[in-house]
């Protein structure tokens, strides 16, 4: 599915300049919302899963929230039955990695199969909360489960920069996250802010910790909400692990 050398996801991307931090982050983002998963469709159609939603076939096929309400007569709240049949974007397509002849393909290694004592340890460095609102899909290291947190909010809320660093990217070409934005806080962490409405931040620019970057929306989501990423050597760990409780300062 992506024909790219696998060193390009190593941690080492993240030393080298912004465009290539752009393009390593990027192909990681797209691949963690699909790594590991068995998921499959034919030509343009898919069928449901048990624990699907349209949110996460969006990711999955590469069809947008509202292109999959549209396309086949959804209305909100979209709800989906095991079995439906669904009309998604692009031609046949397998969620998870395959090896073509002569074709090398991107490898990453599933944020499930990275121990936990390889993670960094808690105070480390301080994170703030990039909103408030109730956490309404939490980290998953199952196949295909999220690989950060989603947090409901109102359209417009703000959305703050969970710590100090540099913008990398802004903008919506990532299907399946909406207005999107990345900031480098170190050589080893990366936070991504998705599904937003207005981006007030600029590629390359420099943030303080808790500096307003966006407001809320749905861009690329079946309802308001924030996913937020916590990268780590560009491997998604669980931000609960490492945030403070809402509504109280870093403890470090």
């Amino acid at each position: 599915m992506y024909s790219i050398r696998g060193s390009v996801l190593r941690a080492g991307c993240l030393t080298k300049s912004p465009f290539r931090i752009v393009i390593c982050l990027a192909i990681s983002l797209l691949l963690a919302s699909c790594a590991g998963s068995n998921a499959t469709y034919s030509g343009s159609v898919y069928t449901v899963k048990r624990g699907d939603t349209l949110y996460r076939i969006s990711r999955l096929t590469g069809t947008s929230v509202k292109d999959l309400a549209s396309m086949n007569g959804i209305s909100p709240p979209y709800t989906i039955e095991v079995g439906q049949r669904l009309k998604v974007n692009g031609a046949s397509k397998t969620a998870s990695s395959s090896t073509k002849s002569g074709t090398k393909t991107a490898k990453v290694v599933p944020s499930s199969q990275v121990p936990l004592s390889s993670w960094p340890p808690v105070g480390q460095r301080c994170w703030r909360w990039p909103t408030t609102g109730k956490v309404i899909m939490t980290y998953s290291t199952s196949d295909g489960g999220n690989k950060g947190i989603d947090i409901a909010g109102t359209r417009g809320q703000p959305v703050y920069a969970s710590g100090a660093g540099k913008v990398v990217y802004v903008g919506n070409q990532l299907r399946g996250y909406g207005n999107l934005i990345m900031i480098k806080h170190s050589e080893e962490y990366i936070t991504a802010y998705a599904h937003n409405d207005t981006l007030l931040v600029n590629n390359g620019q420099s943030v303080k910790a808790g500096q307003k970057i966006a407001t809320m929306g749905s861009s690329d989501a079946d309802s308001v909400r924030l996913h937020f990423q916590l990268r780590y050597k560009a491997t998604a760990i669980d931000p609960l692990r490492y945030l403070p409780p809402q509504g109280s300062p870093p403890k470090c």
